[in-house]
């Protein structure tokens, strides 16, 4: 019922299981729920992350009100709606002023093939003047993000870069390098559960959105002038950003197979950058194949990390990361 909320199936039963059991742990809610423990630490991190449990100082977890907390999410969701509502007015008058004045041709223009589908790519932000924003989803069929050769001239210009990645791009080859290196540069990032579509903006003015494949087996994209569909994608791209979790990665290159031992001032470059992938959920081995770590040596340096940190569940582990900075760029 609530996963119009964006709440998981677990994450509900789980929220439900504590309405009724105040000041609980895990362990009795993965015995009531027949969920595994994993599964309840998760879904706790996130609960409480959201706002909806209450974590006590001795790692008891209670059930947020629910008119207050539901209340907060519905809100969210209803300035989203309402953000689309107007998209869909102003899209509305555009329409109309296309069919008595300009051609749609004007408006949208339909591009197919690679090689048109990348030299659009890189027109739109060489068109940027103040942002680029983009979702960046796999596979990568015109441009990979390390041959995008547009945007460091943008940012040379002082042009701002937003994009929200699809979780399951993490696990594309190389693209953690990639990652920190737009980092670095200062591009901001975000990890998204699934995004809808590949989309390019420049400012309010241009839109690019690779489509399927054509009948003759080419990709096609549409590129899109100022009109009411823009704004739609102007208000998509903003309502998934705020939505999407932050990607913040140590910007030094780092030994993949160092030692487990941590820096006398809190975790390693190599440390943050586990938590960074793990947080954003990854899986172990993709996490360590990201790195280019073994499991095991993945897993000596999170547990290694829990004793630093003094505590017994990588959900724990995360808060405390979370709480003292232990993710963010050094």
């Amino acid at each position: 019922m609530l996963d119009v909320l964006g709440l998981a199936p677990e994450d509900e039963c789980v929220y439900r299981a504590l309405l009724g059991r105040p000041h609980s742990t895990a362990v009795p809610l993965s015995d009531l729920l027949g969920l595994s423990r994993a599964a309840v630490e998760e879904a706790l991190f996130r609960l409480v992350g959201w706002g909806l449990v209450i974590r006590s100082a001795d790692e008891q977890f209670t059930a947020a009100p629910p008119a207050m907390a539901l209340g907060s999410l519905i809100s969210q969701r209803r300035d989203g709606l309402r953000i689309a509502e107007h998209a869909l007015v102003t899209f509305a008058e555009e329409h109309r002023a296309a069919m008595t004045g300009s051609s749609i041709s004007d408006l949208i223009e339909v591009v197919t093939g690679v090689d048109a589908i990348r030299h659009r790519f890189l027109q739109v932000q060489h068109a940027a003047r103040t942002q680029v924003r983009s979702f960046i989803t796999a596979p990568f069929v015109a441009l990979p993000p390390d041959e995008n050769t547009a945007e460091p001239m943008a940012l040379d210009r002082g042009v701002r870069f937003r994009a929200v990645l699809d979780r399951a791009v993490l696990a594309e080859p190389g693209i953690v390098h990639d990652a920190i290196d737009s980092l670095r540069n200062g591009v901001q990032l975000r990890v998204a559960d699934h995004l809808p579509m590949k989309l390019v903006l420049a400012d309010s003015d241009l839109g690019l959105v690779p489509l399927a494949m054509t009948e003759a087996g080419e990709p096609g994209a549409v590129l899109l002038h100022r009109s009411g569909l823009l704004d739609a994608l102007d208000a998509l791209f903003e309502t998934v950003w705020r939505a999407a979790h932050p990607l913040e990665l140590s910007g030094t290159e780092g030994g993949s197979e160092a030692p487990v031992e941590v820096g006398p001032h809190g975790p390693t470059e190599l440390d943050r950058r586990i938590l960074a992938l793990l947080l954003a959920g990854l899986t172990d081995l993709t996490t360590a194949t990201q790195l280019g770590l073994s499991p095991r040596t993945l897993h000596r340096r999170l547990r290694h990390l829990m004793d630093m940190a003094g505590v017994r569940t990588r959900m724990q582990l995360g808060a405390h990361a979370v709480r003292n900075g232990w993710t963010d760029p050094s």
